[in-house]
């Protein structure tokens, strides 16, 4: 996947949405301003959330990296230009970033965002 496969596949998930913040950050979020996935974060990488359990998992594969100044929430970050997961794996992690983002809005925002029960 490049840059723009992954931001189309990013802006198909319910409810999201595409922002520009910090210079060229692409910033995907839901209900407003809960962020799922960052485009570019400092320089070419992608970062997103991760299960906080698999977390350790993901960072000792090599080219995955903790996110500089979102570890501690469970990011995850790796070039985008050269991504060091299969596609298939890719699109499974960032729909399960944007579910952990919606499993902690209320429950009257989740409606029509959750994607399993």
């Amino acid at each position: 996947m490049n840059q723009q496969d992954i931001a189309q596949f990013c802006l198909q998930l319910p409810g999201a949405r595409e922002d520009f913040k910090w210079g060229n950050n692409q910033v995907f979020s839901v209900a407003g301003n809960k962020m799922f996935a960052i485009l570019n974060f400092l320089g070419h990488d992608l970062a997103f959330k991760v299960d906080n359990d698999l977390f350790l998992g993901y960072v000792d594969r090599p080219g995955i990296r903790p996110a500089p100044y979102l570890a501690r929430a469970h990011w995850i970050s790796m070039n985008c230009t050269r991504l060091p997961i299969a596609d298939d794996e890719l699109r499974q992690l960032l729909t399960r970033s944007h579910q952990l983002v919606v499993r902690k809005l209320p429950k009257r925002l989740q409606v029509g965002l959750l994607l399993d029960r």
